[in-house]
């Protein structure tokens, strides 16, 4: 059984694109991956396939894709 790397992402802002997420957190390494990946129903959003590339990730939810874990977290106070 493989380990899931587990990783915290936290917003700038109220949500977040899940290709730019992905883009973001290191999972795809451009944009163009990122929406290649969503549109072929390999990431999960709270553990269901989401194929909207534009789809609003806030805090709270968990991406997973490939081995990956992404917690989405609230923006920290500064």
């Amino acid at each position: 059984m493989s380990e899931v790397q587990r990783l915290d992402f936290f917003l700038r802002g109220e949500h977040i694109a899940l290709d730019a997420l992905l883009k973001a957190s290191g999972v795809a390494e451009s944009g163009g991956r990122a929406k290649v990946l969503i549109g072929e129903g390999a990431v999960l959003v709270d553990g269901q396939p989401e194929t909207r590339r534009a789809c609003k990730i806030r805090a709270g939810q968990v991406v997973n894709f490939s081995g990956v874990r992404i917690a989405v977290r609230a923006a920290q106070a500064e």
